[in-house]
């Protein structure tokens, strides 16, 4: 196995993920129930072999620095290491990261100083699962300096990312970031493997370096700061770049519709990212948790994580965070609730100390319907969270509507009553 060092990108402010990145960063947002974003990458790291782990991170960085703290302790004879590179400043700069490549630029010292024979630079916001391992093989078997996994994806879809263009060796000859809808005529790709209904090459926003060409086009392009946008671009022509193609599942967990959609999808029968069939593990922190208990409830489509407690809910395409509590009557439907942190009553719980606050959780009778509701949320009794008004876009007290989908924000407080 050759020595290669993953970096993995924290991301910005993650504005297109507000409010659920409003206390914390887009890696460290819960997925899945029990998950975060960030052990979608790292588990794929690790079940590949490659146990030296970087996390570049600036932004709203505690949650995430606590929750690889907890979970990633590998042992004194594995030398491997999940470690976090916050922005820093030195005596090179004291600036924060100012994109992608700015990053990793200013984490440079740090990479190269693990001497790796390969450098893997993956997102901290996608959900998939990737044999690192075939990738690596492709990079060796094509002679490549930079490689980037590419997956076909259809029109409608093809503005939102780099769409590469290759020759029929897999070459990458052009690559156009985020390319506008009328520009994408005549950037289609004839490769064998890219069907007719899915017509471009998009960039997974997964690369592959070798280490001196890595450090060159950061050093010389020092105005260069976001890699789909400069970097690579820059490199074709100067250095041989290739597609590496990608069959599987993958999401780019950027927007709430696109987080919601990842969610809701898990509970589905046979989900194209299927966490039930396929022994490839995602791991997260370990917590000593009883099982969920379910009394008189009708479940349909639903995942219910640990220590749950659900009681005459009715549950539909829905997916239930640990700890979360339902009371007698709740329906939720289409609906992502991710539990909380605290059971009620815990100390960490502000209901100790101020009983007008409602417990932790969804009271009776309440009816919810396509939204996402963050940790340690207390939504009241007989609230209705509908959007029946058909918002795309709102803010009210306590809540927002986002791609007509409603979030309530981590820790927020929705009184008994209330309808949205």
């Amino acid at each position: 196995m050759r020595n290669v060092v993953a970096v993995i990108l924290g991301g910005g402010r993650g504005t297109r993920l507000f409010p659920l990145t409003k206390l914390r960063c887009k890696p460290a947002v819960p997925i899945g129930g029990k998950y975060r974003l960030i052990d979608i990458p790292i588990s794929n790291c690790v079940n590949d072999g490659i146990r030296q782990i970087l996390v570049l991170s600036q932004y709203n960085s505690e949650s995430l620095n606590r929750h690889i703290a907890q979970t990633y302790r590998f042992d004194r004879f594995t030398n491997g290491f999940v470690s976090i590179l916050a922005a820093e400043q030195t005596y090179e700069s004291v600036s924060w990261f100012q994109g992608t490549a700015d990053a990793v630029r200013k984490s440079m010292i740090h990479i190269l100083s693990l001497q790796p024979d390969l450098v893997l630079i993956l997102s901290g916001d996608q959900l998939y699962r990737m044999n690192f391992l075939d990738f690596i093989g492709h990079f060796s078997d094509t002679s490549s300096d930079i490689c980037i996994a590419s997956k076909p994806v259809p029109r409608d879809e093809a503005s939102g990312l780099g769409i590469i263009q290759v020759d029929s060796a897999g070459e990458i000859m052009g690559f156009h970031e985020k390319p506008s809808p009328e520009r994408l005529s005549g950037l289609e790709s004839s490769s064998e493997w890219v069907p007719d209904d899915q017509p471009f090459l998009g960039s997974m926003g997964i690369y592959l370096f070798k280490p001196k060409v890595l450090s060159d086009l950061l050093t010389q392009n020092p105005e260069h700061d976001d890699f789909g946008k400069e970097i690579i671009p820059c490199a074709l022509g100067r250095y041989r770049m290739t597609s590496f193609p990608f069959r599987g599942y993958w999401s780019d967990i950027g927007t709430i519709k696109s987080f919601f959609k990842a969610n809701i999808d898990l509970a589905m029968p046979d989900p194209a990212f299927d966490m039930y069939s396929q022994f490839s593990p995602l791991y997260t922190r370990a917590r000593a948790l009883p099982g969920a208990r379910m009394r008189n409830c009708t479940l349909h489509n639903a995942i219910v994580c640990d220590a749950s407690d659900l009681n005459g809910a009715d549950v539909r395409n829905s997916v239930v965070g640990i700890r979360s509590y339902l009371g007698k009557g709740c329906i939720l439907e289409d609906t992502v609730l991710m539990g909380a942190d605290f059971w009620r009553g815990h100390p960490q719980d502000p209901a100790t100390v101020d009983p007008t606050l409602p417990p932790m959780g969804v009271g009776e009778g309440s009816v919810i319907r396509r939204a996402i509701i963050d940790k340690n949320a207390r939504i009241g009794s007989n609230v209705r969270l509908l959007n029946e008004a058909g918002l795309e876009d709102a803010d009210g007290d306590s809540w927002f509507i986002r791609d007509g989908i409603i979030v309530i924000p981590k820790g927020a407080v929705i009184p008994d009553g209330t309808v949205v």
